[in-house]
């Protein structure tokens, strides 16, 4: 069906400006030659740099008149023209985008130029992703800086962007980024049907799209990775991932992702194989201490204390003395004021927050040891479950990792270590049926693939790893 393009009749500046409600930011001006009119220009001065359409624009114009020479086609005027010929909904939309639209008297079409001026912050260090070594440019909030920032370290023809809009109200731009000749084909058709489900209003954030990605909606571990950092999204395309880049937001997803790759920082990657393979125990170690540790505690205090030697029982014993609520309420109650201090933190100003988060902490532990609500024993678990928290490198697996301590305690407190055991086989379980784009959530242990060992709980040195990931099943199997 053939579109009905627009002409630069008398009625057609009052249709955009009715449906744009006439608002205050709408420049409609009329263009002028001795007294005779040339055209209309029509732009939304808060998204469209008005210098540029000065300058590009109505300058070469005028000054060709000047110079008493015919006015200069809109092709030979230096800037962008994008269309030709649009229709009223184009117009309509190229308004709010920031372009320019040029009524010409005389002319059958309607043209549209770029004169975008969109307010963006510069390119920053990313705050949520503090580098250690490395790029220190992060992602912003507009796509063709984020855009930019790919194309910098990836110069390679195979690059592909699958441009797509979300929402009928916000319009946000959407691009899915791959590599043609690496990355999965099946992945990539399914990252575009689910894509293709998506109906809502706005997308405002990744996050909004991200809840029509994930796999499932009833687990708390994430099997889509976020990150900030365009050396992060350039090495998972270069795995043959799929990455889907938001206008709007720095916090670009990338599926497929597995349970081990959660543990994988950037810098493992510009460190030394021995070093990163340490840095990843620890934080492996620190995933179990957050989560087994204060169950641990409550199980032992409660149903085991035979396990404990004879001297530490005593100690224990004596500071739960006065202490007149259960192991398991004493942990609980714990592990929630420090959760409310941390969020406390997170959400008041950066100057206080950190303050306000490491005094309360200190000042009510110590308070409600000296009170007798807790034992003393209790604020170094929770202590030393925080700072556990605090290693995993992606906060959405952090938050997983908290919110499935609290089940664990209370299983501990029901039925001790039994209780813990249950728990453990059931998350084993969950883990196991878990998948992300096809791939097993627990790759490469289970299903065992030996071959991806070299990058998951140890980093072989750089020379060994000459084969793509075997668990993403790419098109091409050497990395060179």
């Amino acid at each position: 069906m053939n579109k009905k393009t627009i002409k630069p009749t008398s009625g057609i500046v009052e249709r955009l400006a009715e449906a744009l409600g006439s608002p205050p930011d709408l420049v409609v001006r009329r263009v002028t030659v001795d007294g005779k009119p040339i055209g209309t220009l029509l732009f939304l001065r808060t998204v469209a740099d008005a210098q540029k359409i000065e300058s590009r624009i109505l300058t070469p114009v005028f000054e060709s008149i000047r110079r008493g020479l015919p006015v200069p086609a809109l092709t030979d005027i230096p800037v962008s023209v994008l269309s030709l010929d649009v229709d009223f909904d184009e117009a309509l939309a190229s308004l709010l985008e920031g372009q320019c639209l040029w009524l010409s008297d005389g002319s059958e079409h309607a043209v549209r130029m770029d004169a975008t001026r969109m307010p963006h912050r510069p390119v920053e260090q990313p705050d949520n992703e503090p580098v250690i070594r490395g790029s220190h440019e992060g992602f912003t909030e507009n796509i063709d800086i984020n855009v930019g920032l790919i194309r910098k370290r990836l110069k390679s023809p195979k690059l592909r962007f699958h441009k797509m809009t979300f929402g009928r109200q916000t319009n946000t731009t959407v691009y899915v980024v791959y590599l043609d000749g690496i990355a999965n084909e099946n992945v990539i058709r399914e990252v575009m049907s689910r894509l293709s489900r998506v109906c809502t209003d706005s997308v405002l954030e990744s996050g909004y799209l991200e809840e029509w990605l994930q796999e499932t909606t009833l687990s708390p571990f994430p099997t889509i990775m976020y990150t900030e950092r365009p050396d992060v999204v350039t090495g998972h395309l270069l795995e043959g991932k799929v990455a889907v880049m938001t206008d709007g937001t720095p916090n670009a997803l990338v599926a497929p992702a597995t349970f081990f790759q959660f543990f994988i920082s950037p810098e493992d990657y510009y460190q030394r194989a021995d070093i990163a393979t340490l840095l990843r125990w620890l934080r492996f170690l620190s995933f179990l201490i957050g989560v087994f540790v204060p169950s641990l505690f409550v199980a032992v205090t409660t149903f085991h204390q035979e396990l404990l030697p004879t001297s530490l029982l005593i100690s224990l014993s004596a500071q739960r003395e006065g202490v007149p609520l259960p192991a398991v309420a004493e942990a609980l109650l714990m592990e929630i004021v420090f959760e409310l201090l941390r969020e406390a933190g997170l959400r008041m100003p950066r100057v206080t927050g950190q303050a306000i988060s490491i005094v309360g902490a200190v000042v009510l532990g110590q308070a409600a040891v000296e009170a007798g609500l807790v034992s003393a024993a209790i604020v170094i678990v929770v202590s030393l479950t925080a700072i556990a928290n605090f290693i995993v490198p992606i906060y959405s697996f952090g938050i997983a990792q908290r919110m499935i301590r609290f089940g664990f305690m209370v299983l501990a407190g029901l039925w001790g270590l039994f209780g813990m055991f249950c728990g453990t086989l059931v998350l084993t379980i969950h883990l196991a049926s878990l998948k992300s784009f096809g791939v097993a959530y627990l790759t490469p242990i289970a299903p065992v693939r030996p071959i991806d060992w070299k990058d998951t709980l140890v980093r072989v040195p750089r020379t060994w790893m000459t084969r793509l990931p075997q668990m993403m099943k790419t098109k091409r199997k050497q990395r060179w």
